[in-house]
């Protein structure tokens, strides 16, 4: 016979049932220890004591740490908007598709460095935004060729330079021994003859944090005035 327990008793708490595992679930767990304790701490054991599991319940889902950081490449890619494509801006739509992934990559430290280290990466996310930087191309007047070749190098300046602002975000780079070594290299270039680099020894007062965004847009503004004439060339040809 079982009684009621009496009424000055608290009853059991049963415990909330942990939520499923799954692969969403692991590289949302992966994302959420990159933003508090970097890329490095993203390791399998750590992952599973997050989630409350054993490191074999994850290989379920992720075959190893390399298919997890191209599982984190594809979310943080996913951030990043896609215009549909306009023939009347297309440039500027251009500027905003590399804006968006450099901006989305810089956001989670260590993710940069996961672009820049996987060649080509093949998921649906980067998938989307290679697509939609070849429709851009595409739809502006240039060739197949021209879009693929012309995409590639605006790809590799995009993870280039995300790879260098998130250094500097998140601290990868050393600021103090940077400061020192700067330094040194302006007194040594101080100390070279004048008449021999007139312009090297002037272009130091450009290259700093607060002209970062002013040079990727130079660099944008330079690629694709170029773009723009060969596309003409073209419609002409």
């Amino acid at each position: 016979m079982t009684l009621p327990p009496p009424p000055w008793r608290s009853a059991p708490r049963r415990r909330a049932a942990k939520p499923a595992l799954s692969q969403a679930s692991i590289v949302k767990a992966a994302l959420m220890i990159l933003a508090e304790d970097g890329l490095d701490a993203v390791t399998m054991r750590r992952l599973a004591q997050s989630l409350e599991t054993g490191p074999a319940s994850l290989y379920a889902h992720v075959s190893n740490k390399d298919e997890l950081a191209e599982l984190m490449l594809d979310a943080v890619l996913a951030e990043a908007p896609i215009p549909e494509p306009d023939p009347a801006r297309w440039d500027e739509q251009v500027r905003e598709l590399v804006r968006g992934q450099i901006r989305v990559m810089v956001a989670y430290p260590g993710i940069a460095r996961i672009a820049w280290d996987i060649a080509v990466p093949v998921t649906p996310s980067s998938l989307r935004q290679g697509e939609a930087m070849l429709a851009l191309l595409r739809v502006g007047g240039l060739t197949l060729e021209q879009a693929a070749f012309a995409g590639d190098a605006l790809a590799l300046y995009a993870k280039a330079y995300a790879y260098e602002a998130s250094s500097w975000t998140w601290g990868d780079i050393d600021a103090a021994e940077t400061a020192r070594r700067g330094e040194q290299m302006v007194a040594y270039m101080r100390s070279l003859p004048a008449e021999s680099f007139p312009n090297l020894l002037d272009v130091g007062r450009f290259f700093s944090a607060d002209t970062a965004a002013a040079r990727l847009e130079f660099a944008l503004d330079t690629y694709l005035a170029g773009l723009k004439v060969m596309a003409a060339q073209g419609a002409v040809n």
